[in-house]
């Protein structure tokens, strides 16, 4: 009898999101995989990705769109942990772009994944080129998109074109797929200029745009949040680690503070 009740109670707490919830060991061995960048292992302290990913509810028999990739840091991760039995499309720049910048940085990407087939090639490429083209995913298909410090970067391109990018990422999900996003995070008290030129942004004006687009927010977290960030640094976000772009000025500050204070959002598309 005294068994069963305790049964009972621990499915209830399962159900509820308790203690009692499994953890993903597929994901751990992920994490922990040689195969990653030593220099980007490094930046899990900050970057939390256990913790990040597990949030958004990830399985490894997902389909899983990563938006803008750029060098790579989630994908290391992303890649191995659906290899067998989910997929992952990484959604970037456009190897036919007419911009030669945006094509060497598609070069780049697929001479990584190239260099280690035995991790990287069963990912599929998307292209996601802001304001010009997104071509990822067939309507509907998608069980999760995600993306990691990239809000920012959009917003030059203007109102009428969020909407668009936006609203294609809400098209390529199945119903009840998720929308995971990381972004640095600006004070409330701060002034949010259009084109986010600190590379911080407002969680509120974050949270608008995806909800305009039809999503549902489904919960926050603070575990990317850095209370030693006040948004407050010459050269914006980049002052700070890993990029640290004013060089040798200020640079143990900025390395005492660690990485941005960040917002990590779930929307769900109904």
């Amino acid at each position: 009898m005294k068994r069963t009740v305790l049964a009972i109670l621990a499915t209830s707490m399962l159900i509820a999101g308790g203690a009692f919830a499994a953890e993903d060991a597929a994901l751990k061995a992920a994490i922990a995989a040689p195969s990653r960048t030593p220099a980007n292992v490094e930046r899990d302290v900050y970057r939390h990705p256990y913790e990040t990913l597990s949030f958004f509810g990830i399985k490894p028999n997902m389909t899983v769109v990563e938006l803008a990739p750029g060098g790579g840091w989630y994908t290391e991760i992303l890649a191995p942990y659906l290899r067998d039995h989910g997929k992952l499309i990484a959604a970037g720049n456009d190897l036919a772009s007419p911009d030669a910048n945006e094509r060497k940085g598609a070069e780049r990407f697929m001479a990584r994944l190239n260099a280690k087939p035995e991790v990287y090639n069963k990912v599929a490429l998307g292209v996601f080129s802001p304001p010009r083209k997104y071509e990822f995913a067939p309507a509907g298909s998608v069980d999760m998109v995600l993306t990691f410090r990239n809000v920012h970067n959009w917003m030059e391109t203007g109102p009428d074109n969020l909407k668009v990018l936006f609203g294609s990422v809400y098209t390529s999900l199945k119903k009840g797929g998720v929308f995971g996003v990381v972004e640095h995070r600006l004070p409330a008290a701060k002034t949010q200029d259009k084109d986010a030129s600190t590379g911080y942004m407002h969680e509120k004006y974050v949270i608008g745009l995806a909800e305009a687009a039809g999503f549902k927010l489904a919960d926050q977290s603070e575990v990317n949040a850095n209370p030693k960030d006040n948004a407050e640094h010459k050269g914006g976000v980049w002052a700070l680690p890993p990029t640290y772009a004013n060089k040798d000025e200020d640079r143990a500050k900025y390395k005492a503070i660690g990485e941005s204070d960040r917002m990590t959002l779930k929307f769900v598309k109904p």
